[in-house]
């Protein structure tokens, strides 16, 4: 991930992370001028209330594709055995 990266997620999303905030602030020493522009640009919108510190759901496509697999398809695996 990439701090530009970050920081479009988290306006497109509206939330940042703890894990977020630690990678950032792990990376602070490493950044050059205008990305440390970004971080602080962040740390305001935090501060502003624009961004929430919270938790990222997958998306609605991904929960659909992993109840399909972990639940519905086991389930119809079962029954077309136990019918065979």
């Amino acid at each position: 991930m990439t701090l530009g990266q970050l920081f479009l997620e988290s306006l497109g999303s509206g939330v940042i992370t703890e894990a977020d905030i630690d990678w950032l602030l792990a990376q602070s020493g490493r950044l050059n001028r205008q990305e440390q522009a970004v971080a602080q640009r962040l740390g305001r919108l935090l501060d502003q209330g624009a961004i929430q510190l919270g938790c990222r759901l997958p998306s609605q496509r991904l929960q659909h594709r992993q109840i399909l697999n972990e639940w519905i398809e086991p389930l119809g695996r079962k029954r077309h055995a136990l019918a065979a």
